[in-house]
């Protein structure tokens, strides 16, 4: 009973039920009448949103895009927000930040299916390290603009933002280990892994 009574991992549990949270799904559903999980990539991102509700109404497209990806994000800032006013060390926020995404890719509200952990990975790193956040942003948002492959972006943006940290904070303060930080960005590229293969063959099209 101890397991279930212990702090640290009761906030483990909440980040990733918390981060699990399948916003684009019910969004698509609620506002366009659409299943996301039956079209498009299958993923319950914005970009899946974007693309399958834009065959029904391209402005709609755009603000539910908009939306999921918000929303994605404050699943991973605010459950560390929380954890931090209630006094959690970095080491649990870590913990916590990789079980939000890990929630985000494998939702237990979805047979443990889900989508590719950007958008909350993003909201994670923005708590714990904010100025690598807008580093990676800045190249994700650029490459989006000029090559509209919306998987090379992130994937890029994901790799700066990191290699990033390895320069400004090396330790990840308390923790005193890049662990934490590795261990998200190779879950987002594992989710990936397909838009890389297609990205190799020259396959992946341009859906941003």
């Amino acid at each position: 009973m101890e397991f279930f009574t212990n702090a640290n991992i009761l906030a483990y549990l909440v980040a990733y039920l918390i981060g699990a949270i399948p916003f684009g799904l019910v969004l698509a559903q609620v506002y366009a009448g659409v299943d996301i999980k039956s079209q498009g990539s299958k993923s319950i991102g914005a970009t899946n949103v974007l693309r399958v509700v834009k065959q029904k109404d391209p402005a709609l497209a755009k603000k539910l895009g908009a939306a999921t990806l918000a929303l994605d994000a404050l699943k991973g800032v605010v459950v560390l927000l929380i954890a931090m006013a209630i006094g959690f060390d970095d080491t649990v926020l870590w913990g916590m930040a990789f079980f939000a995404v890990l929630g985000h890719c494998y939702s237990p509200y979805l047979m443990f299916e889900g989508g590719k952990g950007v958008a909350t990975g993003v909201g994670v790193v923005a708590v714990m390290l904010p100025l690598e956040a807008v580093i990676g942003l800045a190249v994700w948002f650029g490459m989006a603009k000029f090559l509209r492959i919306s998987s090379l972006s992130s994937l890029a943006g994901l790799v700066t933002a990191v290699a990033a940290s390895f320069v400004m904070h090396p330790g990840l303060g308390e923790v005193n280990s890049q662990t934490p930080l590795v261990l998200i960005a190779l879950l987002i590229i594992y989710k990936h892994v397909p838009n890389i293969i297609r990205l190799i063959k020259g396959e992946e099209k341009a859906a941003i």
